[in-house]
C-alpha cells in the first residue's frame, strides 16, 4: 500500500481516536491552513483544539489569534470600506437635494451581510472562550490573554452595533479588560510583558474609539509606555524586542491622539474612522 501522508516528519492519520493524535493533527492543520492563507480553515481547526478542554501552550494560543484575526480582520475592513462608500453616496445625493438611492439600499444591505458575520465569528469566539479556555487555563498569562481576546472581540460588536445594543456589547468589552487588568496587576505580571502590554494598548484603544475619551486613553496608554521603559534595561534581547515592539504602537496612537486633540482645539478636528488607530490583536 502507498505510505501514508507525513506531518512535520511523523506519520498522522485523519482517524480521531486518541486525544494526544487529534491535538497534534489539529495544531498541524491548522499551521497548514495558515501557511495557504486559508483562514476559515483555520479557524474550524484551532476551535475544534480549544474543543479538547486542555489548556493550550502559547504556540497554539497564538494559532488561536491569527486565525480569528484573519477573519474578523478581513470583515472588519469590508465594514470599513462600505460605510465610507455609504457616506460619500449620501453625501453626494444631499448635496444635489434628491431622494435616497437604490445605491445606497444596495450598500447597506451589502454591509448588513457583513455585519453578520462578524457577529457570528465574534460570537462563536467569545463561546468558546468562555466555555472551553478560561476554564481550563490555570496559567496567570493564558487568563489575561483571553480576557483580552473576550474585550477585544466585544469591541469589535460595539464597532457596528447601535443605540442600546452599543452600549451592552462596550459595558461586556469594558469588564473583560478590567479583569484582565486586574488580575495581570494581582499576580505581578512584569510591564514588560507582551501580554500586559498588548492589554495596555488595546484597552486604550477601546476607551479612544468606542467610549470617546480620549484623555482616558491617553492616561491608560502613557502610564502602560512609561512603566515599561523603566523595565527595559536587562531585558534579554528576544524579550526586548517584542516588548519595543508593543511600545512603538502605543507611542504611534498617543502621537495621533495628541494631534488629533491639538486639532480640536483649534477647530480642524476630523472624525475618526479606527483606521490609523494601531490595536494588537
Amino acid at each position: 500500500p502507498p505510505p501514508r501522508p507525513q506531518c512535520g516528519g511523523r506519520l498522522y492519520t485523519q482517524t480521531m481516536s486518541e486525544g494526544k493524535n487529534d491535538r497534534d493533527h489539529l495544531v498541524y492543520m491548522a499551521k497548514l491552513a495558515e501557511e495557504a492563507e486559508r483562514y476559515d480553515d483555520m479557524v474550524v481547526n484551532v476551535r475544534r483544539l480549544a474543543e479538547l478542554k486542555e489548556q493550550l501552550n502559547v504556540e497554539e494560543r497564538n494559532l488561536l489569534s491569527v486565525a480569528y484575526k484573519n477573519v474578523v480582520g478581513a470583515r472588519r475592513a469590508s465594514w470599513r470600506v462600505l460605510s465610507s462608500i455609504y457616506t460619500k453616496e449620501t453625501e453626494s445625493r444631499e448635496k444635489e437635494g434628491g431622494e435616497p438611492s437604490k445605491k445606497e439600499k444596495f450598500i447597506l444591505d451589502y454591509r448588513t451581510k457583513v455585519e453578520k458575520e462578524l457577529a457570528d465569528i465574534c460570537n462563536q469566539l467569545l463561546e468558546v472562550l468562555d466555555k472551553f479556555l478560561l476554564p481550563n487555563d490555570g496559567t496567570p498569562e493564558g487568563k489575561v490573554f483571553y480576557l483580552k481576546m473576550a474585550g477585544d472581540y466585544y469591541r469589535y460588536l460595539a464597532e457596528f452595533a447601535k443605540g442600546d445594543g452599543r452600549e451592552a456589547q462596550a459595558r461586556e468589552a469594558e469588564k473583560k479588560y478590567r479583569e484582565a487588568v486586574d488580575l495581570a496587576a494581582s499576580e505581578s505580571l512584569p510591564s514588560t510583558n507582551p501580554i500586559r502590554l498588548g492589554l495596555a494598548l488595546n484597552f486604550s484603544v477601546f476607551y479612544y474609539e468606542i467610549l470617546g475619551k480620549p484623555q482616558e486613553a491617553c492616561k491608560l496608554a502613557k502610564e502602560a509606555f512609561d512603566s515599561a521603559i523603566a523595565e527595559l534595561d536587562g531585558l534579554p534581547e528576544e524579550q526586548y524586542k517584542d516588548a519595543t515592539l508593543i511600545m512603538q504602537l502605543i507611542r504611534d496612537n498617543l502621537t495621533l491622539w495628541t494631534s488629533d486633540a491639538g486639532d480640536d482645539e483649534d477647530g480642524k478636528g476630523v472624525a475618526n474612522d479606527g483606521t490609523n488607530v494601531e490595536d494588537l490583536e
